[in-house]
């Protein structure tokens, strides 16, 4: 039920009209999108044999992948319907050769390169489906409304409308009510054909009978890059600990030694040697409470994500307006998993971008047993991609823990959008 308008119908015209103008975008995109890498795919592959095509086919690849990733999400989005990535990762630092042949040597690069066949063919005319019923019973009642006179003179048959042949007035009005029965259907069918897309492309991308083999096998990887994750953070807590605020403490203790023995011989030096002890006192007070936020940001842990991500728009130099829809609170690895990715993000686009302003989208849906959603949108000079050597693939390597999904949008020009999903409910 639509509750702004209070009528039932009213909401379902919406989902309606909505289904169909997002089937029609999505048929040129699958169309166009899908052709293209394709045919770049196999160029690629075919050159490997010159050598040309170990340094191109990770980079096609590469947008290969975030081209099904974008489509899973919107899968999820539009339609409630998951579809899990199943990527391997590559290894931090891989030479070209190890990119090329870990990628063609991945299942779901195969999956992923037999989806882009199946979308220019029957994802195309599934996609076109749900558009095509909601126009096409417009043309029949324009028939029935005179515009048979521009295809017949009245004597012959001139047109055809379904199954109807339009040779006069009479025909004309049987084809505005097969129009009418067509818009009925279209009413009922619409938002169900466009969930039709998105389950052919499931059963596509999703892995078959090695999936549960390739989900322990993702499961293992994603848990060693966790572990390798905790380890690396702390050494930097480590780090931070004893190159920032150990090392001014001890300073601070030496001053306070010999503010102890000037305090009789020297009051000016001992009151000189006080004041430096209170600001580095100061100093390590400001970089353990700047240790603590980046391990968990009190507002985290205190207010939840929302507020969180709130206070990290506020200290960015950019103008950054904040969207957030939750009725509850997410585990809190999971909230620190998005705080910490929305930061990098945040971060990547006030640096790289150009930006001067950002957008930030968090929302839960509970479809499919619930999900974050988080969009953030920079009017920057785009071109960021996710690949080796990028922040946003350790993100996305931060999320597959969590099985989450990572998709980017950032045409050359702008503006940028990266998209974040991770399963959850809210308590």
């Amino acid at each position: 039920m639509d509750t702004r308008s209070g009528h039932p119908r009213t909401g379902r015209t919406s989902a309606v009209v909505l289904a169909g103008a997002r089937g029609l975008a999505l048929s040129v995109v699958a169309l166009a999108g899908s052709i293209t890498l394709f045919v770049l795919s196999v160029l690629s592959i075919a050159l490997i044999v010159l050598g040309i095509g170990i340094v191109t086919t990770p980079w096609v690849l590469t947008g290969v992948r975030a081209f099904a990733n974008w489509r899973r999400l919107l899968a999820a989005q539009w339609c409630g319907v998951r579809i899990p990535p199943g990527y391997r990762p590559l290894p931090a630092g891989a030479n070209p050769w190890a990119r090329t042949f870990g990628m063609l040597g991945a299942p779901a690069t195969w999956r992923d390169l037999g989806w882009l066949m199946t979308d220019m063919t029957a994802g195309f005319a599934t996609a076109l489906l749900p558009a095509a019923l909601l126009v096409y019973p417009v043309e029949g009642v324009a028939l029935a409304a005179g515009l048979w006179r521009v295809c017949t003179d009245g004597s012959r048959t001139g047109y055809w409308y379904g199954f109807v042949p339009i040779s006069g007035q009479g025909s004309a009005l049987l084809a505005g009510l097969l129009g009418l029965v067509l818009a009925g259907a279209a009413y009922a069918l619409v938002p169900a054909l466009l969930r039709v897309h998105f389950l052919l492309t499931r059963s596509v991308l999703a892995a078959g009978q090695g999936g549960l083999a390739e989900r322990v096998r993702v499961l293992t990887e994603t848990r060693r890059d966790a572990v390798d994750s905790s380890a690396a953070e702390l050494r930097r807590i480590e780090r931070d600990l004893h190159d920032g605020a150990q090392a001014r403490l001890v300073a601070m203790g030496m001053d306070l030694g010999t503010v102890e023995a000037l305090l009789d011989k020297d009051p000016a030096q001992a009151r000189h040697l006080l004041a430096q002890a209170r600001r580095s006192s100061a100093e390590a007070l400001g970089e353990l409470r700047d240790l603590v936020r980046g391990i968990h940001p009190p507002v985290l842990a205190e207010r939840g994500l929302g507020d969180a991500v709130r206070a990290l728009a506020l200290r960015l130099p950019v103008a950054a307006e904040v969207n957030v829809e939750l009725d509850g609170r997410a585990d809190a690895p999971v909230e620190s998993a998005a705080y910490f990715a929305i930061s990098e993000v945040l971060t990547n686009a006030v640096k790289h971008s150009g930006a001067d302003r950002i957008w930030v989208d968090l929302h839960h849906v509970a479809q499919d047993g619930g999900a974050l959603r988080i969009a953030v949108t920079d009017n920057g000079r785009g071109g960021a991609a996710l690949g080796a050597g990028s922040g946003l693939s350790g993100i996305e390597r931060r999320l597959g823990t969590f099985d989450g999904i990572l998709a980017v949008s950032s045409p050359a020009g702008g503006p940028t959008m990266v998209t974040m999903e991770i399963p959850c409910v809210l308590s």
